[in-house]
């Protein structure tokens, strides 16, 4: 079922937007080809509702007063206060049904890994959303990911294993690692790896330094120092 939000026409522009933020009301813009662009409000806790439904990538059915059409729309482009995390803003579109569209969309990691209960290792996600290319009416809210196939350590979940609806291509390579479970030793080792990575660098680099200035001095072209007086 597609969910379903109600929204007034916006004639508050501007800074006087704070105070409707305060009173629990949203200033939102809808747009999207062959429709003109409106301002509207909708009620903060009917958009916290439908976030929770629809997410960024499903199709939202948008009542507007006063039109006699409902609208088909995505929501876009979510502005949040970053230090309460409170939608100050964001945009409703509507996109032309009859053509495909990309969208993040988040995997959910779900089931019990075998690997991870008795040989207790540590689930190691590489990827936590993924770029879909579908019709807008057939993309999902999210993409299941089901963990219980990892029973060992040599399981992987690669791009290819997850399960898409009908219609809907991942723009990713098939091959790409989602998710596998690694043993304690083996997160140890990748902890110590990068710095062992940096003084193997700095001591490269120094050792070019010192192969240059060995060929310059070779060649007569180093600086001539001064005898000490």
């Amino acid at each position: 079922m597609t969910p379903t939000i109600n929204a007034k026409i916006r004639v508050v522009m501007g800074r006087k937007n704070a105070k409707m933020r305060e009173s629990g009301v949203l200033p939102v813009v809808l747009y999207g080809p062959g429709i003109k662009n409106l301002n509207l409000s909708v009620l903060d806790t009917d958009f916290d509702a439908t976030w929770k439904q629809a997410g960024a990538s499903s199709l939202v059915t948008l009542n507007v007063e006063g039109e006699k059409e409902s609208f088909r729309v995505l929501i876009n482009d979510v502005t949040r206060d970053p230090l309460t995390g409170k939608v100050l803003h964001m945009d409703f579109y509507q996109p032309d049904l009859t053509k495909e569209i990309e969208a993040m969309v988040p995997l959910v990691f779900t089931g019990e890994s075998v690997a991870v209960k008795d040989l207790a290792g540590t689930l190691v996600k590489n990827i936590s959303e993924l770029t879909l290319k579908a019709l807008p009416q057939k993309l999902p809210r999210e993409i299941n990911v089901d963990i219980s196939k990892l029973a060992t350590f040599d399981d992987t979940i690669i791009v290819g294993d997850l399960v898409l609806p009908e219609g809907v291509k991942a723009l990713k390579n098939p091959e790409e690692i989602v998710a596998l479970v690694v043993g304690a030793q083996k997160i140890e080792e990748e902890l110590e790896k990068p710095i062992e990575e940096k003084v193997e660098d700095v001591a490269q680099v120094e050792k070019e330094k010192k192969d240059v200035v060995t060929e310059e001095e070779a060649e007569g072209k180093a600086p001539v120092k001064s005898a000490a007086k």
